[in-house]
């Protein structure tokens, strides 16, 4: 009975055993085939000579053969004097460890003296490089295969054109097959065998990629090329990837500028509404938006002592307490100072001026004068590309960002009864109040509510600037810039302000440059304010109109 049971578990070990042996003898099969070809490195030879025993070693197709290769690439092949046998060699101080080229397995200790390095120049790093991308053609994994390719394009070798083309009839990926398809139109055009329509073809194929990889490989051989048919063909796929280069540079330009026109509607956008409803020239409103930055900084380094598993819900939790901090602030100053100077503009511009400047020595007793750092959670960190075009996460998500608190406002302004009342006093102080308005409650609510936009605003800009005391001074005349545009107290010309100054300022730095851009863009507002003092967008009203 004991046999009976042990019987199948003996022949299941006989089984596996003989398995074992047959993958044993596979590999020692393979390697036997491969050192062979690896000990022609030894001895004193030229580049040519090691360029073709790479390309033998390429010609096998074993994924085995990189180790060899890897270590020539790096500088640590070896032949022994004695007998040019060939190890790879890691240095020991006088000694170098000695590893098998083929399997990688110790082969002992041995002086440095003993030995010869392989000898290698740039064009036998490249053919090396193309060797090894070879190799991992056949690989099982999709992502090895891709990368192998786009390796394959970047070196552009007509060595590499068997390896190319055995791969792309057996790719079943059609993604990795129009890879591949373009790294062997890259080795034709760099191929002296290659005929003329084969490099026809490959200057299409490279054009109809259309990326600057291509257009710098098409740049590279059409100086070598003669007049002819193949180099108009080169020629005309290098100018098609131009112009396609060029819209995308230009999209490139709008998507900055949409980005700043974002960060201007965040920082202005409060402004609008107190300047609009109030009259009252805030010079303070740049300290708003600092605090919401500080309020941040804050809440990331209680949760990096306490929490920080929640590090990327900071700027969710950060939201709400900017907005609080900065409205607050707000509220204090309208109901302390602000209230009792209405009417009198030159007085409430220098007296928020002088709580501008208390705030940020403020902020420098507290914080120190120096940036302080506000990390981006992990799913504002990266880019990505549209086209020939890099959108990085944390400018989308500021945008996105700036069109809902946007779309926030102006839902609140008009769907709710405090904005109802809010426009009303915008439209006709007098007669509102005469229909029982509160207008000092809408006052300090209205200065309340825009400072603590301009926090949330400070939360958002810590993203893409510096936490110091002096971030609100940046803003704060780009801000009236935007609000005296695009109409005061008028959300949508904020927001079309805000947007065109973006726009405007990023297509002219490339030509002005960035501080003559904003000067040519200042004098162009005065202008335009000459023609349309009101702005794009003028509020209607016989409160305004008078």
């Amino acid at each position: 009975m004991r046999s009976d049971r042990t019987g199948p578990s003996a022949l299941l070990r006989l089984c596996l055993l003989a398995l074992g042996a047959l993958v044993l003898s596979l590999t020692c099969a393979a390697a036997a085939d491969l050192a062979p070809i690896v000990q022609k490195f030894g001895g004193k030879q030229g580049f040519e000579t090691t360029e073709s025993v790479v390309g033998e070693l390429t010609a096998t197709g074993d994924p085995a053969a990189a180790t060899a290769l890897n270590a020539l690439s790096g500088g640590d092949l070896y032949w022994r004097k004695t007998d040019q046998a060939v190890f790879i060699g890691r240095e020991s101080g006088r000694d170098l460890q000695l590893l098998d080229p083929v399997t990688g397995a110790s082969a002992g200790t041995a002086p440095k003296a003993d030995f010869t390095k392989v000898r290698i120049n740039n064009n036998l790093r490249r053919a090396i490089t193309a060797a090894l991308g070879g190799l991992t053609l056949g690989s099982p994994d999709p992502a090895v295969r891709l990368r192998a390719a786009q390796t394959l394009f970047a070196s552009a070798d007509p060595q590499a054109l068997p390896s190319l083309e055995a791969a792309i009839a057996r790719e079943a990926d059609a993604g990795i097959r129009t890879r591949l398809e373009e790294a062997r139109a890259a080795a034709l055009l760099a191929s002296p065998a290659a005929s003329a329509d084969d490099k026809e073809a490959a200057a299409q194929t490279l054009g109809a990629r259309g990326d600057r990889e291509s257009l710098t490989i098409l740049n590279r051989y059409a100086g070598t090329l003669e007049p002819g048919e193949v180099k108009s063909a080169v020629t005309a796929a290098a100018a098609s990837i131009e112009g396609r280069i060029a819209f995308w540079n230009q999209m490139q330009t709008v998507w900055f500028g949409l980005s700043l026109g974002s960060v201007l509607l965040l920082a202005a956008i409060g402004l609008a509404i107190t300047f609009g409803v109030m009259g009252v020239i805030n010079m303070a409103h740049g300290e708003m938006v600092m605090l919401g930055a500080y309020t941040t900084f804050m809440v990331q380094e209680v949760i990096r002592a306490h929490a920080p598993w929640l590090f990327d819900w900071s700027l969710a939790i950060a939201l709400p307490l900017a907005f609080l901090v900065s409205g607050t602030v707000g509220l204090v100053m309208e109901r302390g100072l602000i209230r009792f100077l209405y009417g009198r503009p030159l007085e409430t511009l220098l007296a928020t001026y002088g709580v501008s400047l208390m705030l940020q020595q403020g902020v420098r007793t507290i914080f120190g004068p120096t940036n302080r750092e506000v990390g981006n959670p992990t799913w504002m960190s990266g880019a990505f590309d549209v086209g020939l075009m890099s959108v990085n996460w944390n400018r989308l998500w500021i945008i996105l960002f700036a069109f809902a608190v946007f779309a926030g406002l102006l839902y609140a302004l008009n769907r709710t009864p405090m904005g109802l009342q809010m426009r009303a006093v915008t439209q006709n102080r007098r007669m509102a109040s005469a229909m029982g308005i509160r207008t000092p409650w809408v006052d300090a609510m209205t200065f309340a509510l825009g400072s603590g936009i301009a926090g949330i605003a400070g939360v958002a800009l810590s993203q893409v600037d510096n936490v110091s005391p002096n971030l609100g001074q940046g803003y704060i005349i780009d801000s009236f810039m935007v609000v005296v545009f695009g109409g005061v107290g008028n959300l949508w010309g904020t927001f079309v302000g805000a947007m065109s100054l973006g726009i405007v300022n990023k297509l002219l730095e490339p030509y002005a440059g960035a501080v003559l851009g904003k000067i040519v863009v200042l004098v162009l507002i005065i202008l335009f304010i000459q023609k349309r003092p009101r702005g794009l967008f003028a509020l209607k009203g016989r409160f305004v109109d008078a």
